[in-house]
């Protein structure tokens, strides 16, 4: 429906900045695998390539670039060199591919939003016809936009459940309620399975196996829901594109298993699984939501992780600890907001460490936690920047959590920036 740009992925490191600066033409693209670029090119008749090479090229992936240049098609190549990310948000990099796209390969810049929403109603309602449809609902950005795109497609039909699990921030739960269940008017059903979740939970500190069971919780509990409702045909949930990509392209390992693509049990008692927002990217799928008329205070909501706070929780997850956690977080939050800093900082959280530290309160000796500050500049998380928070702010974020969380007793800031880390701890 789109021109098409396809972006081949050699190198790796590279392909999701590309990814960006093309959409940001309004020029639609996706990233495919060196080992499948022939059959996508033939089946999905891209306007044009751009090749995100590595200098080391194997004989197989060799043999590859050969075939693709004997397409014919107007290519751009992109090598992986040093601070390529800095040089691909250039002003000159994005005339040379405004260059290459309208110029070369004639695209028309027709990837917009607003005909991306009413395509997506009108498939989804086509697709869906009289069926029923429950939707997971975080509260997050991608499955609130997931959830107003479906309501709008098909009404009553949705059904949207969301799972108290009792991982998530503070005042969570009332916020969806007033937002989906009043305002919006969706069939929204809460369920309140922190006991069960902390019941599997307990005793478990490995992140990968506290992300499958988390995932695994999830699927059952909606599975359960489903059969309080009657037969229901599909499962929308709120993957998006970055997922995709990190859960593995070519050579990557499985960086996200937390999210939908990596974290599904192997048997899921639905029909079918609906992805509506998983070829966009994190900023337009806040886009969409502009576009679907969604409040921007609920637009604008900083990612949250799917196995929300259970992975800023350093080790065993308990209910202390979780309380604890959402405390600080709030604070921090609080803090940045009345600073006026919520909506220059892209993600800003507390994270819940292992570690105990002495300390001294009211002239004795203390042995509390210590709980780490993280904040980040980012577009679509592929790629953040520690943020510079004024001092004034850290000093008054540290000074309120110590003072009013018990247990707490030392703040620390992490300054990496990803890569080498990720935004998440866990």
């Amino acid at each position: 429906m789109h021109d098409l740009i396809l972006i081949i992925d050699f190198a790796e490191q590279n392909n999701q900045a590309i990814a960006r600066q093309i959409r940001n033409l309004n020029v639609f693209c996706q990233v495919v695998p060196s080992e499948k670029a022939l059959a996508q090119i033939d089946s999905k008749n891209p306007k044009g390539l751009v090749l995100s090479l590595t200098q080391n090229l194997n004989e197989s992936e060799q043999r590859i670039l050969d075939a693709i240049v004997e397409k014919n098609l107007p290519t751009f190549e992109f090598s992986c060199i040093e601070d390529a990310s800095k040089i691909l948000q250039s002003p000159e990099c994005e005339q040379t591919f405004s260059s290459f796209l309208f110029d070369t390969c004639q695209c028309s810049g027709d990837w917009k939003m607003q005909d991306f929403a009413s395509d997506s109603i009108a498939n989804l309602r086509e697709k869906i016809g009289d069926k029923k449809v429950l939707c997971a609902l975080s509260g997050g950005v991608d499955s609130s936009v997931c959830a107003v795109l479906l309501h709008k497609a098909i009404g009553k039909q949705l059904t949207c459940v969301f799972v108290d699990t009792g991982l998530m921030r503070l005042n969570e739960r009332n916020e969806v309620e007033e937002a989906f269940g009043k305002q919006f008017d969706m069939n929204l059903i809460c369920v309140d399975a922190e006991e069960r979740f902390l019941s599997k939970l307990s005793g478990v500190s490995d992140p990968e196996a506290k992300r499958k069971i988390i995932g695994e919780e999830f699927i059952r509990v909606f599975e359960a829901e489903a059969k309080k409702i009657g037969a229901v045909d599909f499962l929308v949930q709120g993957t998006i594109y970055p997922d995709i990509i990190e859960s593995g392209t070519k050579n990557s390992a499985v960086i996200k298993s937390h999210h939908n693509v990596g974290g599904l049990p192997s048997v899921v008692d639905f029909k079918e699984i609906i992805e509506p927002v998983r070829d966009l990217f994190k900023d337009e799928v806040r886009a969409l939501g502009v576009a679907l008329g969604i409040p921007e205070h609920l637009v604008n909501r900083q990612p949250f992780p799917g196995p929300g706070l259970g992975i800023r929780v350093i080790g065993e997850i308990t209910k202390q600890r979780l309380d604890t956690l959402r405390l600080t977080d709030f604070i921090f939050r609080d803090e940045i907001a009345k600073a006026g800093l919520d909506k220059s900082i892209w993600q800003y959280f507390t994270v819940l460490t292992n570690l105990r530290s002495v300390g001294v309160s009211s002239d004795e000796r203390t042995y509390s936690q210590a709980v780490a500050l993280r904040a980040v500049h980012s577009v679509d998380a592929m790629t953040a920047s520690w943020a510079r928070i004024p001092y004034d702010v850290l000093d008054a974020v540290s000074r309120r959590i110590v003072t009013e969380v018990p247990n707490v007793n030392r703040i620390v800031y992490d300054v990496t920036s990803k890569p080498p880390s990720t935004i998440e701890w866990e």
